[in-house]
């Protein structure tokens, strides 16, 4: 009798354990399933912020030589792309607007661009810092201490700059000016002339910037 209650009591338990087994088997397969669905949903979230993350083409591209169409540039007016993270501008001026460049040179700080802050290539040492007079080349940031720059091309009265005024750029922070070159006027906060980048023509219509026949900047 004694060894029947302890078969009844072990056959009670086993089915205790059996009923509560396999719901808490049941249960574990439900917990590692969802934390397989969790991990399958973290591993979703993070492919996008890893993508987020990868450097974009324009930043593979941002200290790569541009091409530029000067083509559609009329005489006159401005073009300005982006290169390295600075404007640069090219500017197509006209014969009026090269016709005091000459007769500047007792106004300016560095009339021969010999200064050191940004070297001038070779080719940009010239009166009017160009390789063709046509087309000005150049960085839209002030040497002094940054600042973009504005255009101040009409002469004259009719300026706001002055009877004498040539023409040529204002930086509006700090006052500093500089001729239709990029030549500062002497006496001015920019220690140094508006920079002109490396840069060649292609074709008569392209030119590409940062990169001439030295190689790339």
């Amino acid at each position: 009798m004694e060894e029947d209650t302890k078969k009844e009591a072990i056959v009670n338990k086993g089915a205790s354990f059996e009923q509560i087994g396999p719901g808490e088997s049941e249960r574990r397969k439900w917990l590692i399933a969802c934390g397989a669905t969790g991990g399958v949903a973290a591993v979703a979230a993070g492919i996008p912020f890893a993508v987020s993350m990868a450097p974009s083409e324009k930043a593979k591209s941002a200290g790569a030589p541009v091409e530029v169409d000067i083509s559609t540039i009329p005489p006159g007016g401005v073009k300005t792309v982006e290169w390295r993270g600075k404007p640069v501008w090219i500017v197509r001026r006209t014969p009026e607007m090269l016709e005091s460049l000459d007769s500047l040179d007792s106004k300016l700080a560095d009339p021969k661009s010999v200064r050191k802050e940004y070297p001038t290539p070779d080719y940009a040492k010239n009166t009017h810092r160009s390789i063709k007079p046509e087309f000005f080349v150049t960085v839209g940031i002030c040497s002094h201490l940054g600042c973009s720059p504005v255009s101040k091309f009409v002469k004259g009265p009719g300026s706001d700059m002055g009877n004498d005024w040539p023409g040529g750029f204002l930086c509006p922070c700090h006052g500093s000016t500089f001729d239709i070159a990029g030549r500062v006027y002497a006496n001015k906060p920019a220690p140094d002339n508006l920079e002109v980048p490396r840069h060649m023509y292609l074709t008569d219509s392209k030119i590409i910037i940062g990169r001439d026949e030295n190689g790339e900047a």
